[in-house]
């Protein structure tokens, strides 16, 4: 595998997920100077830490360095050992990494004078192995207040932009690389083929399945359940109808699946998810706690509290119905990468908790949660699914936040809102399936500000609120450009919300990317 060590970056698992996309098992894991679990035989899991002695024994080809908020000239700033440098595989240092391998090898990093943010022009010179087939003017994402400013001994430049005379340099007969820019984010035009460049360079052979880490991820779990009884919190998304599947053929009728209706999901939509898993060879379990939840939201503003209020919920809900049902082992959740990265790892700032990783109580009774989708990232949820028979329309589903429409409310949560953006979502779903672009779009709803404005409807003044109708384009989630929607749809979807959606007088739409925005909108 290729080892990607985490220095606190936001992009870190995008990294990982741009390694798979060549067949490569990647993992993600913080560097220590204590002890590690780690060793040749086992996969450690995402985002433990791992020190240098464990690392000499895992069986890489090859190390990436990722990007991080740190200034490697502070004290107590992040860096790796100068050892890892004399392993021999091929090591990439992205941003900060970069930026560390030049000052452990004896390189000069300070302040830049001009920092850099954004789309940027490279210029690449002369021949390099990581920039095979790249165009010598090519586009990049950088994010950076530091750069290089001395290389180490035995680098040349292998690439710089108009405020950044090193954007790229290497030692080549060491395999050692340094990028200033992110390669991973969709924004680096080239940026994958970088990274498969780095991946030749590794010697990966590519063959990292899906079908096998299917095979292997229900072997797994089978010898960790064993007769043990499992509750599976099922939402009926992608995620969790993946992780709920995948259990039935590891444990079978073990599995008791809860369906928790907390009265924030779209219209219809608790209807369908009862109607599809009925069908289903589970003990399927649905839980009417919308007014529990209602009330416990009640007053609440702020986006962390609600998500980490509803997450408690969750748990207390379950933990309710494994009482009832008899003595319950294991909590199985569908968190996937995106949602332990968002939620903080390591080093990595907290964006958003997730519901089912950062908004879980410190206390939950059950033996252990299991998370068999913690490794992939939303297409490789869907590529399982595939793999697993789940129907297209199950696979293919919209995405949809464990919080639900809790975090598509901006502010307090009320019943009055609920119906308001449920009713705005359903009409802009409606329309985009009538306009047959819905396969093209990542994911796409409408929201709720918390923003009241002057109206006019017959002839007489309103005073309601804004919907913001939102539509991405993304394969990762990790990053995402606003879709560019026709205006005749995007015309009739406002038309129609504002005669049909009672309390709602002005629709926008948002043409932000992520970053620096998120997806969703708490």
């Amino acid at each position: 595998m290729i080892l990607v060590l985490d220095f606190g970056g936001q992009y870190n698992q995008l990294i990982a997920r741009r390694v798979r996309e060549n067949n490569v098992y990647c993992e993600v894991h913080t560097l220590t100077d204590g002890e590690s679990k780690a060793d040749k035989n086992v996969k450690s899991g995402l985002g433990t830490a791992i020190n240098f002695s464990a690392i000499k024994n895992l069986q890489l080809e090859g190390i990436i360095l990722t990007g991080g908020p740190q200034s490697v000239y502070e004290k107590n700033s992040s860096l790796p050992p100068a050892e890892l440098f004399n392993l021999g595989v091929p090591i990439l240092g992205i941003c900060y990494g970069a930026q560390a391998m030049t000052h452990v090898l004896g390189g000069a990093v300070k302040k830049s004078e001009v920092s850099e943010y954004g789309k940027t022009e490279i210029e690449i010179s002369g021949a390099s192995k990581l920039f095979s087939g790249v165009e010598k003017n090519t586009v990049v994402w950088m994010s950076h207040t530091d750069r290089i400013f001395e290389l180490p001994k035995d680098f040349v430049v292998t690439a710089e932009s108009e405020n950044c005379p090193v954007a790229a340099a290497e030692n080549p007969a060491k395999n050692l690389y340094a990028v200033q820019f992110h390669p991973e984010v969709l924004h680096t035009v080239e940026g994958k083929k970088i990274l498969s460049n780095f991946v030749d360079i590794c010697g990966c052979q590519r063959n990292w399945k899906m079908d096998s880490f299917v095979a292997d991820t229900i072997s797994e779990l089978k010898n960790k359940i064993g007769g043990g009884k499992v509750l599976c919190a099922l939402s009926g998304g992608v995620d969790s109808s993946v992780a709920a599947v995948m259990l039935s053929k590891a444990v079978g009728k073990n599995l008791t699946c809860v369906f928790v209706d907390h009265g924030l999901l779209r219209k219809n939509e608790a209807a369908e998810v009862e109607a599809v898993f009925k069908n289903y060879d589970l003990n399927f379990i649905k839980v009417d706690a919308g007014e529990r939840f209602l009330n416990k939201l009640g007053g609440v503003t702020d986006p962390e509290r609600k998500r980490k209020i509803i997450g408690e919920e969750f748990i207390r809900v379950f933990e309710e119905i494994a009482k009832k049902i008899g003595a319950v082992d294991f909590l199985v959740q569908g968190t996937i990468y995106p949602d332990v990265i968002e939620s903080g790892l390591g080093k990595s700032a907290i964006i958003k908790s997730h519901h089912n990783v950062g908004g879980l109580p410190d206390f939950v009774d059950f033996k252990e949660i299991v998370e068999p989708l913690r490794l992939l990232f939303k297409d490789e949820v869907r590529q399982a699914g595939r793999q697993l028979g789940l129907p297209e329309n199950i696979v293919s589903r919209q995405p949809f936040p464990g919080p639900g429409l809790g975090i598509r409310i901006i502010g307090e949560v009320t019943a009055e809102k609920i119906k308001i953006v449920q009713d705005a979502d359903f009409i802009y779903r409606e329309e985009i399936a009538k306009a047959g672009i819905a396969a093209e779009l990542g994911q796409y709803f409408a929201a709720l500000t918390n923003m009241r404005s002057v109206g006019v409807m017959g002839d007489g003044r309103t005073y309601d609120f804004a919907v913001v109708l939102r539509a991405v384009l993304t394969s990762d989630f990790m990053t995402a450009e606003a879709a560019q929607i026709d205006w005749n749809i995007l015309n009739t979807v406002a038309n129609r919300i504002v005669n049909e959606v009672k309390g709602v007088n002005r629709v926008l739409y948002d043409c932000t990317s992520k970053p620096p925005a998120t997806i969703e909108f708490e």
